[in-house]
């Protein structure tokens, strides 16, 4: 599993997805593709709620679209303006209680853990997102492409010692990242 896009995202097309150089910057639609699924089961996670989950994606997006041409890490911004939105909302409407319909809409049925999981996926690819391309490759070579340290030197020109270090130091700090936010089983 590649720790960047984890499952449901999609690769960018013609570009590293967050911190993207001005020429090779993805469009919003191509951002839109790539993120869209990840962000609607983050914010299900968030809520427990598929329609305004659904609702919260739209308005990230549009709020994105505002700012884009100041927004330097778009799938970050994303995701934390996700998060801050879906925050919100549960404050607003902590006391509210879903009508009765003549047709009920099964709600998804989504055990406690699974709910943490999907918050849990959201903070790693938050947390990922923010990391520098070459510290995103790092991670993909060793976990999506199963390589060695001594291949990851090879490719990378890093010394075999400093990839191990580097590699550690990135999985403490997504630990670390982890654990502040509640986040159990992520120990260091």
């Amino acid at each position: 599993m590649d720790p960047v896009a984890l499952p449901g995202a999609v690769p960018l097309p013609g570009a590293e997805a967050g911190r993207a150089r001005p020429g090779n910057r993805p469009t919003l639609a191509e951002l839109f593709v790539a993120e869209e699924s990840g962000l609607l089961r983050f914010a299900i996670g968030l809520t427990g709620r598929r329609s305004v989950a659904e609702d919260l994606v739209q308005e990230t997006f549009l709020r994105l679209h505002q700012e884009w041409e100041d927004v330097e890490n778009p799938r970050a911004w994303l995701y934390r303006s996700l998060r801050n939105l879906a925050l919100n909302y549960l404050r607003d409407h902590a006391r509210e209680t879903p009508l009765e319909t003549a047709e009920p809409v099964p709600a998804p049925d989504y055990a406690p853990e699974e709910l943490g999981r999907m918050e849990a996926v959201g903070l790693v690819r938050l947390h990922l997102a923010e990391l520098p391309e070459e510290d995103r490759r790092l991670l993909r070579l060793k976990y999506n492409d199963n390589l060695k340290y001594r291949e990851i030197s090879q490719r990378t020109g890093i010394s075999v010692g400093n990839v191990g270090y580097r590699l550690h130091h990135l999985l403490k700090g997504l630990a670390d990242t982890l654990r502040r936010a509640g986040v159990e089983g992520s120990q260091s």
